[in-house]
C-alpha cells in the first residue's frame, strides 16, 4: 500500500507540473493581457505534433524538442501578431468566440495535414530506464525528468518576472498597461513576448507529454478545463498560485481516481463502489475548486488589489 501511494503521488506530481506549464502561460495572458484566451489547449496540441514529427524527421530526441519548442514560441507571436492584438480592446464575448475558431482551425488543420489516426513518440533508450524511488519500486526515467522540467520552469519564470527588468515591465503592464506605456516601454511588444512565452510554455507542455499519450486532435482540450480550474484556485495572474494549483490538482486528481474506489468499497458493494468511485474521482477537483473559493474567493496567491 505504501508503494503504491508514493508511485501514485508521483504521477501526480508529473500530472501537476504538466498542467503548471500549460496553466502558467494562459494565466499570464489573462492576467496581464486581460485576453478570455480558451485556445490555449490547442498551443499544446501543437507542440506535441511538432516534437513527433521533428523527432520522426531527425531521429534526434532532443533535437526534435528545441525545434518543436522554437515553432511554438514562433507561431504564438506570429499568432498575436495578426489576430489576438485585435482583441485587446473587444469584450470577452468576441474573444471567446474567437478562441472557438482557433480551436476549430487547429484542429483542422492538424487532420489534413498528419490524419485522424494517433500519433505515437518513442523515447530513446537513455529515457527509457528506471530508478529506485523506494527499494522495491521502480520508477520511470522519463517521468521523473518531466518532473524536474516543471520545477526548474517554475524557479525560471520566477526569477524571470520577480529579479529581471522584463518581469518588472510585465508586471507594471499588469497593473496598469497605460502607465506604463506612458513611461516609455512598448506595452504591444512586451504582450507579443508575454503571448509568445505563454505558447512556448503550453508547447513543451504537449511536448513532454507526447511519449506519454497518444498524439491526437483536440489532445489539449481537456488539460485546457483543468488547467482553467487551476487558475481559479490558483488566483488570474499568480504565477506562483497557478504552480501551487497545479500540484494540488494532479495529485487529488490521481490519488482520487486510484484510491477512492478502493475507499468506497468499505460502504458499498463492489459494483457500487466501481461505478461511483470513477464518478466521484471526476468531480474531486471542482470539488477542491469550491472549496477554495467560499475560503479565499479570488484565489490562494490573488495580487492585492
Amino acid at each position: 500500500m505504501t508503494a503504491l501511494l508514493v508511485e501514485q503521488l508521483f504521477h501526480g506530481l508529473q500530472s501537476g507540473v504538466s498542467l503548471f506549464l500549460l496553466a502558467a502561460g494562459l494565466t499570464l495572458i489573462l492576467g496581464s493581457m486581460n485576453v478570455v484566451y480558451l485556445a490555449h489547449g490547442s498551443q499544446l496540441m501543437v507542440g506535441a505534433y511538432a516534437a513527433a514529427f521533428f523527432i520522426g524527421w531527425s531521429g534526434q530526441f532532443w533535437l526534435g524538442v528545441v525545434l518543436a519548442v522554437a515553432v511554438c514560441i514562433v507561431l504564438g507571436a506570429v499568432l498575436e501578431y495578426l489576430l489576438v492584438r485585435h482583441l485587446y480592446a473587444r469584450d470577452h464575448m468576441e474573444q471567446v468566440l474567437v478562441s472557438f475558431g482557433i480551436i476549430l482551425i487547429a484542429n483542422e488543420v492538424v487532420r489534413i495535414v498528419f490524419g485522424s489516426a494517433a500519433l505515437y513518440v518513442a523515447l530513446p533508450a537513455s529515457l527509457s530506464s528506471f530508478v529506485y524511488i523506494l527499494p522495491n519500486l521502480p520508477y520511470p526515467l522519463y517521468r521523473l525528468l518531466v518532473i524536474g522540467v516543471g520545477v526548474m520552469v517554475a524557479v525560471g519564470m520566477y526569477v524571470l518576472l520577480v529579479h529581471t527588468k522584463l518581469g518588472a515591465r510585465i508586471r507594471a503592464a499588469t497593473d496598469n498597461s497605460v502607465m506604463t506605456a506612458s513611461l516609455g516601454v512598448r506595452v504591444a511588444w512586451l504582450r507579443r513576448i508575454i503571448f509568445a512565452l505563454g505558447a512556448g510554455l503550453a508547447g513543451l507542455a504537449g511536448i513532454l507529454l507526447a511519449p506519454l499519450t497518444a498524439v491526437a486532435p483536440a489532445m489539449g482540450e481537456p488539460l485546457l478545463i483543468q488547467s482553467l480550474v487551476v487558475i481559479i484556485i490558483g488566483g488570474i495572474g499568480s504565477v506562483t498560485g497557478a504552480f501551487i494549483a497545479s500540484i494540488l490538482v494532479g495529485v487529488v486528481d490521481t490519488l482520487g481516481r486510484v484510491m477512492l474506489p478502493d475507499a468506497l468499497r468499505f460502504f458499498f458493494e463492489g459494483a457500487v463502489a466501481d461505478a461511483a468511485g470513477p464518478a466521484l474521482a471526476s468531480m474531486l477537483i471542482y470539488i477542491v475548486m469550491a472549496g477554495v473559493l467560499v475560503w479565499k474567493p479570488t484565489g490562494l496567491m490573488a495580487k492585492r488589489s
